[in-house]
């Protein structure tokens, strides 16, 4: 039987399980389960995975990675059902796959990891488009992340070897992804402290037979004037952008020791549309954090429609230990629950209203299987017929989270 890898979390991960896939080539009947720290739900998630893979595939072994399995590796190790726990620098090391070593967890400082290199994945299993890590870890500090102490210091894979990887990439995808933990940091690492602007411009003028380029998640603050020139004059560059703005009200964000204010938030969602008008902004919020009022929730629903965001990815705050918002004031679970369904019904009001001004448009879709197929905004569309990589369609209606569009001729 063939290695299966079983994927938590964020774009990263996913770029990175196609890389242990191959790293870990050589193993029969193996499952590797790439985890998520970012909640302390996420990590249940995966540890009731894992127990489910041990009924499932009982003659098979599980191998533990990724955020969850680095920042409390003693959480897998205790599972009888795991048969080797491994840290995030040890995943990408073919070495680690082999059974022959004595230790049954290999976990090493993520602080002491000083570069990222370039992981040349050769496919993506099942998806339409590419994903490029570009950027890994975070020098910043926010008070309810673990993910620092998962993922290291920031560090960025130098532009040339990108390039490279994206040249090889866009024979075979119609559309790459950028991936990274803190993406907007990228370059400061490197000789000459080249910004994500300068590399997405880069990729764009070396690799012309790549047709999308798309960002993922970005710190708006760390925004730079390349980036932003690269929006106004890159068609090929995506106009969706999905910001980490986790609270619209002032007291909260600097209690949880984020850089931005909700005006800049606000400001940068302006500014784009500006020079971009058929922009659209999804983001990630936290409710309940910590200290939060009912007047300060109310300020981040508000803050939904002053920027115009839309594709909200909600978490209700989960206190992870050793971070400092897990020793501050806590709301209660119950209004955590409650506050997360309101934003993300206040979510699903504003998808709606973005589904409903884009019909009658006409729009090229990236298709990810027969029938559906994603926006340049990445809103998802239903249509009939068959296409290979991309389809014109217009738009004619919209249904609970996606779109219905007629193909053009």
């Amino acid at each position: 039987m063939s290695v299966d890898v079983v994927t938590f979390g964020c774009r990263l991960n996913a770029y990175e399980s196609e890389a242990i896939r191959a790293r870990a080539a050589g193993l029969d009947n193996a499952v590797i389960v790439n985890t998520c720290a970012v909640t302390a739900e996420a990590v249940r998630q995966s540890r009731q995975k894992i127990r489910a893979l041990r009924r499932e595939r009982p003659g098979a072994r599980i191998i533990v990675t990724g955020c969850a399995a680095q920042t409390e590796p003693q959480t897998y190790a205790g599972m009888p059902e795991v048969d080797l726990v491994l840290g995030n620098r040890e995943k990408l090391e073919a070495e680690s796959y082999c059974f022959g070593a004595t230790e049954r967890v290999r976990v090493n400082d993520m602080m002491s990891v000083k570069e990222t290199a370039a992981q040349f994945v050769e496919s993506f299993e099942g998806r339409a488009r590419a994903f490029l890590q570009v950027q890994n870890g975070c020098d910043h500090r926010c008070t309810f992340c673990i993910i620092p102490f998962g993922r290291g210091n920031s560090r960025s894979v130098g532009v040339g070897a990108v390039v490279e990887e994206a040249r090889r990439l866009a024979d075979s995808y119609g559309e790459i992804v950028l991936t990274g933990v803190d993406l907007t940091s990228y370059g400061a690492d490197l000789p000459g402290t080249p910004t994500l602007g300068t590399l997405v411009r880069k990729i764009l003028k070396l690799v012309p037979e790549l047709k999308r380029l798309r960002i993922s998640s970005i710190d708006s603050i760390e925004a730079d004037a390349e980036l932003m020139q690269a929006v106004a004059e890159e068609e090929r560059l995506m106009p969706h952008f999905h910001l980490s703005v986790q609270s619209g009200d002032d007291m909260i964000l600097k209690r949880m020791k984020r850089r931005h204010t909700r005006a800049h938030t606000i400001a940068f969602c302006d500014e784009v549309r500006r020079v971009r008008p058929d922009a659209c902004f999804g983001a990630d919020f936290i409710a309940g954090f910590p200290t939060e009022t009912e007047e300060m929730f109310e300020n981040t629903l508000r803050l939904v429609d002053e920027a115009g965001l839309s594709m909200l990815h909600v978490f209700p705050f989960s206190a992870r230990q050793g971070t400092p918002a897990a020793r501050m004031p806590q709301v209660s679970r119950a209004v955590v629950r409650e506050r997360a369904a309101r934003l993300r019904a206040k979510g699903a009001e504003a998808v709606a209203q973005r589904f409903a001004a884009l019909l009658g448009s006409e729009q090229t879709l990236l298709v990810e299987k027969p029938g559906v197929g994603r926006t340049a905004c990445f809103a998802p569309v239903r249509f009939a017929g068959d296409a290979d990589t991309f389809v014109r369609v217009r738009i004619t209606d919209a249904a609970p989270g996606h779109l219905i569009g007629e193909a053009l001729s």
